[in-house]
């Protein structure tokens, strides 16, 4: 069986690209080890921590490797907060695009996790399709282009998805990200609340914490 599964997805667009857009998917190429998540307290460690073991633990249906996960989920976290998108939606995509395979393929050529496009690769880097293949590279590509989507769309994530599958304005490929993204919604109360009233329902933290 080829390394590389295929993958339902459509495939986004060539189009100009911003200097910052540019700037930011260059940088990912040059990257090669997992970024370190840096917190203002430790409130905000702690709540990460919360939000790694739970989500480590329901996707480890998907991936077996307990390292292979946090590394993954660390990626996530941090360039969904980079890219200013819901980490929660970004895992939803992952799940539509790919299933969580690294070296996912689709039918039009699309790589990995976030089913980039090998287009992009060779507008702001050296043409190697290969390096989609990398973690970073991969959600880094994924979650910049899907900013540059929002941003293209005004903030209409409906549209934004759509654009980003090459299904501009069609619903079952947004409607189907936004049901996955669901799955991935964090649940959680800050520690020094939980502390102070343990029997406080628990409040929904989309995507997981801030």
């Amino acid at each position: 069986m080829s390394l590389a599964s295929r993958a339902w997805a459509g495939g986004q667009l060539e189009e100009p690209l911003i200097d910052s857009v540019r700037t930011a998917l260059s940088s990912a190429i040059a990257n090669s080890a997992p970024p370190i998540p840096d917190f203002k307290s430790m409130d905000a460690r702690l709540a990460y921590l919360r939000w790694l073991g739970a989500m480590n633990r329901q996707l480890a249906r998907k991936t077996k490797e307990w390292q292979e996960r946090r590394e993954f989920l660390q990626t996530v976290w941090y360039e969904s907060r980079r890219a200013g998108l819901d980490t929660g939606l970004v895992l939803g995509l992952i799940q539509v695009e790919s299933n969580f395979r690294k070296f996912a393929v689709s039918p039009v050529g699309a790589r990995g996790y976030m089913q980039v496009m090998p287009f992009w690769v060779r507008l702001i880097g050296d043409g190697d399709s290969s390096k989609l293949f990398h973690m970073q590279t991969n959600l880094r590509f994924g979650c910049v282009i899907l900013r540059h989507y929002i941003d293209r769309e005004r903030g209409d994530l409906f549209m934004a998805l759509g654009r980003y599958n090459g299904s501009r304005g069609k619903p079952p490929y947004p409607n189907a990200v936004f049901a996955a993204g669901k799955n991935w919604d964090w649940h959680d109360i800050p520690q020094t609340e939980r502390a102070a009233d343990p029997t406080r329902p628990i409040e929904k933290s989309p995507g997981g914490p801030n």
